[in-house]
């Protein structure tokens, strides 16, 4: 079954290491690997990434450097003609930021000409003007990067769009491709040698054109989530034969955005160039710098350099003039489009907030006088720490303001008492179900909303919250800088603590009891042992992952329950990743034996069941399932009942006894048991420990068996740090001149 796109990030992230390159050498046409693989590769790349980055290292560590393919003869071609003017590495990097900016703020501007900026630029960078402009002008389509298209006149200018524009809520559902659309890249897919079962998602994902699209370029195969750079290679073979190379434009472009995706799941918003080069030669790829040049010119990619040049400082006496030690020039960053575009458009929506709100004194907490000052409050604590934002909405309201908290997950143990004010979810607001509704420009009518769990804002579903606050709206970030971050790509709320353009407030209240105490040393990487007298941390030692499985299954079915009084129903498991000998999957498969044995009748759930649901990817709701019939599964979701149609279960739904740190993080359980068993030692940090642990509520149980990793991993399991832009975004257009 595949995993639900619940989470889009690992637990551990791993950078794009430099790979050597592999010699490539011709070899005879070979099919893509069976369905079973493409399906299991889908499943990495649906399912939260830690795991299949785990459950896959092995198979990553050798199958992705290979990359070749026939008529291996085209090496000495370079991406870019001979003949074609070069710029500087500078001058193309400043050339694609101007370009960046300049299309940022023809958008904004509801632009009625072309772009002026530009107009002088030659080679590599005219080249990406081009691209760009066509796609703006909807003479090529956005994902039509692999192509090179015809010039054509752009399209009139559009009509005057409302003052502020908002972008949609939540993005509908692909309707699903023609039947004719499929049959036609099935058989495309047959003669490539790849799964036909691959041609529901090829259509949705290339769309009506998708038969020819692959004909003309069949690597646009790795536009399909789950499917590899090998795979692609042999379907590309089997149409091509020797007229593609290692070094093929199309193959190179698609390696390229296939990169960046992949970084995109770990949460990088863009990556150093080099990075990226030196994956690409890890795919066989022979000019890996020309390689990324094809990438730019086609506007798959864009290039950022956040370290402007310097203007020139004013003529000074050179014998005063004293030796000043240069800065290091910031890296230069590959990135794609979607990612580019929301951080800078959070950027401006956050710098609109802080320039338009209206100072008011506000009495009452430090956290409430910082707010009624200014537009933009950062608030930072544990989980006690909680009631402080709330307290402040509910001051709000009582003040006459238009107030409302969101939260990551409708769990409403977790929100303390929000009298008068509405507690909804970010998913929820977005898509229209519930909040204040719209004004006549579009805006959300809010005059204060307050952001719990912030952490777990991932940049676009930020840039989406953030656009629709109007003009005036105060917005308070509030949550635990410690936890994991969000699943999807960006790390809104620790660049917006690091811009430091804004006030902080860190509470000053502590989480109570031996868990406070317990989480809170981890939060300093400390693993102290706690008094817990009324058994509210109880360590499970294990000597494999057999018996971490058996353990489990004895705690939530019968320890936990008969010795501390949660049922098991409001018991959760908590592990490393999705496979594994003790994963989720292991787990969940033992636990139904226990908790709810049957056949699996209604797609693999029987009711009573309980699930781990992803109706939009990077939210995870645990529930369980009441009925089935010819529409779907009807689940129960806290106090909620929800369908989900029988085409989605498979993609959307699986058991949920047991989920990842990264699935949990946001939600609390009366008793949680954290299962490490000793395959899970590589996938430790610091943050992960801490959302783990943190997510109990009154009691914790650990299932023990990787020795001194666990406090090695506290001590000094450091996670690498995420590759964003919105820290300098932020600061350029919000720091004062003195800092």
């Amino acid at each position: 079954m595949t995993e639900p796109a619940g989470e889009t990030a690992p637990e551990a992230p791993e950078a794009v290491e430099p790979e050597a390159p592999e010699a490539v050498e011709p070899e005879a046409p070979e099919a893509v690997e069976p369905a079973e693989g493409v399906r299991e590769g889908a499943e990495d790349v649906r399912e939260d990434a830690e795991a299949a980055e785990e459950d896959d290292s092995a198979e990553d560590s050798g199958a992705e450097t290979t990359g070749a393919l026939d008529g291996a003869t085209g090496g000495s071609e370079a991406a870019q003609g001979s003949d074609t003017p070069e710029l500087s590495d500078a001058q193309a990097e400043l050339a694609a930021q101007r370009e960046l900016r300049a299309r940022i703020e023809a958008r904004k501007a509801e632009k009625e000409g072309t772009v002026a900026s530009g107009a002088k630029l030659s080679g590599t960078a005219a080249d990406l003007l081009a691209a760009v402009r066509a796609v703006e002008g909807g003479a090529a389509a956005g994902s039509a990067f692999y192509e090179v298209p015809e010039p054509a006149p752009p399209r009139p200018a559009p009509e005057a769009a409302p003052a502020v524009t908002v972008r949609p809520p939540a993005p509908e559902r692909a309707a699903a491709p023609a039947p004719g659309t499929t049959t036609a890249v099935r058989e495309v897919l047959a003669k490539g040698g790849a799964p036909e079962a691959l041609a529901g998602q090829v259509a949705a994902t290339l769309g009506e054109g998708a038969a020819a699209a692959l004909l003309d370029d069949p690597w646009q195969l790795l536009s399909v989530p789950g499917v590899r750079p090998e795979q692609a290679d042999g379907f590309a073979r089997a149409l091509l034969g020797s007229a593609c190379g290692p070094d093929d434009p199309r193959r190179t472009v698609a390696l390229t955005v296939w990169l960046l995706e992949r970084a995109a799941l770990q949460g990088h918003t863009a990556l150093e160039i080099q990075a990226v080069r030196a994956g690409l030669a890890g795919h066989g790829v022979p000019d890996p710098e020309s390689a990324v040049e094809e990438a730019v010119s086609a506007g798959a990619a864009l290039v950022f350099q956040e370290g402007e040049t310097a203007e020139e400082a004013p003529e000074e006496d050179e014998e005063a003039a004293e030796p000043v030690a240069e800065e290091p020039a910031a890296p230069v960053l590959l990135g794609l489009d979607r990612y580019a575009l929301a951080e800078e458009s959070l950027a401006d929506a956050l710098a609109r907030l802080v320039k338009t709100v209206t100072p008011a004194e506000w009495d009452g907490s430090e956290l409430e006088r910082a707010a009624g000052a200014h537009g933009l409050v950062l608030h930072t604590g544990g989980e006690a720490s909680r009631a402080e934002p709330v307290a402040l909405a509910v001051a709000a309201h009582g003040r006459g303001l238009r107030a409302l908290i969101t939260v990551h997950a409708g769990d409403g143990r977790r929100t303390p008492d929000a009298t008068g004010v509405n507690v909804v979810t970010v998913a929820d607001l977005l898509s229209g179900a519930v909040g204040p509704g719209r004004d006549e420009e579009g805006s959300l009518a809010l005059d204060l909303l307050v952001v719990l769990d912030a952490p777990q804002l991932d940049v676009e579903t930020a840039t989406m919250l953030v656009e629709s606050l109007p003009d005036g709206c105060r917005l308070v970030l509030s949550g635990d800088p410690e936890v994991l971050g969000a699943p999807g790509a960006g790390r809104v709320f620790t660049d917006a603590l690091a811009a430091r353009v804004c006030p902080r407030i860190a509470s000053r209240v502590p989480d109570p009891g031996p868990l406070g105490e317990l989480v809170s040393g981890i939060g300093v990487g400390e693993l102290n042992q706690v008094e817990a007298p009324g058994k509210e941390v109880v360590i499970v030692p294990v000597r494999d992952a057999g018996e971490a499985v058996h353990r489990t299954v004895q705690l939530v079915a019968d320890s936990v329950p008969r010795a501390i009084g949660v049922p098991s129903e409001q018991t959760q498991v908590v592990t490393v990743g999705h496979g594994g000998s003790a994963g989720t999957r292991a787990l969940n498969a033992a636990l139904k034996q226990r908790l709810n044995p049957g056949p699996g009748r209604f797609g693999g759930y029987d009711i009573g069941d309980r699930v781990a649901y992803a109706p939009t990817p990077g939210r995870t709701v645990t529930g369980t399932v009441l009925s089935a019939d010819a529409e779907g599964l009807r689940l129960r979701c806290g106090d909620e009942e929800l369908l989900v149609p029988k085409e989605r279960v498979e993609s959307e739904l699986r058991h949920g006894w047991a989920v990842t740190a990264h699935q949990a993080a946001g939600t609390r359980w009366p008793a949680v048991v954290v299962v490490l068993p000793g395959d899970a030692a590589a996938g430790l940090s610091r943050a992960w420990v801490y959302t783990a642990f943190g997510r109990a509520e009154h009691h914790l149980s650990v299932v023990h068996g990787v020795d001194q990793a666990l406090a090695r991993a506290v001590a000094e399991g450091i996670a690498p740090e995420r590759t964003t832009r919105l820290r300098p975004l932020l600061e350029g257009l919000l720091a004062t001149p003195e800092e």
